[in-house]
């Protein structure tokens, strides 16, 4: 199911919820419907509002996290990625082998983590991008170096590839959703339950109905931005792949 999908289902669990309300306002006979009653009713419905915005709360800060650590791991990655073709273009001729291959990785890694037909989703994982990067290191090792300065050059890019393999496995590991689905069916129901008290609580006429309508698709836009912060490279807020593109194209100087 799509982020789209699951708002609009929130918005409809929600918005229901101030129908069965609002039902039930005219349905209950009127010793359910004292003052007193109502009054217990309106209580519980504070105390899920404060469990509910507590929870909200917390999803939207874990979410957001989750998002800004993601892009500031892609930019360090594009430099990194940058950091390492510097060096072996200090090398020289005889590194021309590896920066090709890195230059081959650095198309693969933009492929899978940004897909150029936008419908498969981002597939960063162990495959033909992690081999393409270990090819990379061993043609590092395979270099000789003829003086101190070649030598260091040698050290600096297979630290530097090691870092990107180390990173890689981090972005592998990021893009495992941080939002459990049990818990924002837990949220949904919470809300759910709120606004069947609402609508208990209030007139039948078309203005609050309109209202009501209006808060649930508040709440479908809020549970919409936090499973799309929550998938980073995917959706419509996906991060930008401008840091990579960048750096592929001072690869092909």
């Amino acid at each position: 199911m799509t982020t789209i999908e699951t708002s609009l289902l929130v918005v409809a669990c929600v918005f229901s919820g101030s129908l069965v309300g609002l039902t039930l306002h005219r349905l209950l006979p009127a010793q359910h419907m004292t003052s007193e009653t109502l009054d217990v009713v309106r209580l519980g419905n504070g105390l899920l509002s404060v469990l509910a915005s507590l929870v909200l709360g917390l999803l939207i800060a874990t979410a957001k996290s989750s998002y800004d650590s993601t892009t500031h791991a892609i930019r360090d990655y594009a430099a990194e990625l940058g950091v390492l073709n510097e060096t072996l273009r200090d090398y020289g001729g005889p590194a021309s082998v590896p920066r090709d291959v890195l230059r081959r990785y650095t198309e693969r890694f933009l492929a899978d983590g940004w897909p150029p037909d936008g419908v498969r989703p981002a597939t960063l994982e162990a495959g033909e991008g992690q081999r393409l990067l270990e090819q990379v290191r061993e043609a590092i090792r395979a270099l000789k170096p003829a003086d101190a300065g070649a030598t260091w050059l040698q050290d600096q890019a297979l630290t530097g590839t090691t870092n990107l393999l180390r990173q890689r496995w981090l972005l592998i590991d990021n893009k495992q959703s941080n939002v459990q689905g049990v818990v924002l069916g837990v949220l949904v129901s919470w809300i759910t339950v709120i606004f069947a008290g609402f609508g208990l609580n209030a007139p039948r006429n078309t203005t609050v109905v309109a209202a009501f309508f209006i808060c649930a698709l508040g709440i479908g836009g809020a549970i919409f931005l936090i499973m799309e912060m929550d998938r980073p490279l995917d959706g419509v807020m996906r991060i930008s792949s401008l840091p990579v593109e960048n750096v592929l194209k001072d690869m092909n100087w």
